[in-house]
């Protein structure tokens, strides 16, 4: 194995670990999913660093990366609401995001032009504060409670960020689709 492989590897071996988590959750074993939750999370830091730091990037790492990141979050908050420890319509809106996002992205790709996947700010957050919710439901059922009230509201953030990101996406499709369609109009 090449040097620069390394990284795919690790992302290799991420993708690895979400059955494992999944199934940990299911059988209740929280403490271990987790352990392995946070391996995958360290693992996704270090991938990403040795990418940049030392120009390991590629095509297939920029396929599997972000795919990784999708298998991980969604398919734990899929399986913490089929255990019903989210609500259901929390990961409805989630998939809905996700969907409009990938729907907007191929529109746009064929209608107009290829996309260049450039994460908006409030996506970025809407990612973390999912990661987070999903940590502190695992930590809640795991190493200690969590209030009510605390995971009431992080459920609230979470649901409006990802209402206010898919938005942003909308926007953001829509823009450039208007000013792409009205500089074909004018030619």
């Amino acid at each position: 194995m090449l040097l620069q492989h390394i990284p795919n590897f690790i992302t290799l071996l991420r993708i690895l670990l979400v059955p494992p988590i999944l199934w940990l959750i299911l059988q209740e074993r929280y403490g271990w999913a987790l352990s392995l939750f946070l391996v995958a999370g360290i693992s996704d830091g270090i991938d990403g660093f040795l990418a940049k730091r030392y120009g390991w990037t590629s095509w297939l790492g920029g396929i599997l990366d972000p795919l990784a990141d999708k298998l991980l979050l969604m398919g734990t908050v899929l399986v913490l609401a089929w255990t019903e420890l989210l609500p259901y319509w929390l990961v409805a809106l989630i998939i809905f995001r996700d969907l409009l996002i990938v729907g907007g992205a191929l529109a746009y790709h064929f209608w107009f032009e290829p996309v260049e996947a450039t994460p908006l700010l409030v996506s970025k957050l809407n990612t973390v504060l999912q990661i987070v919710l999903v940590l502190a439901v695992i930590c809640d059922r795991s190493l200690w409670m969590l209030p009510d009230p605390m995971l009431t509201a992080l459920i609230a953030t979470t649901a409006l960020s990802t209402a206010l990101s898919g938005a942003a996406y909308v926007w953001e499709w829509s823009r450039r689709a208007w000013r792409k369609g009205r500089r074909i109009d004018v030619s």
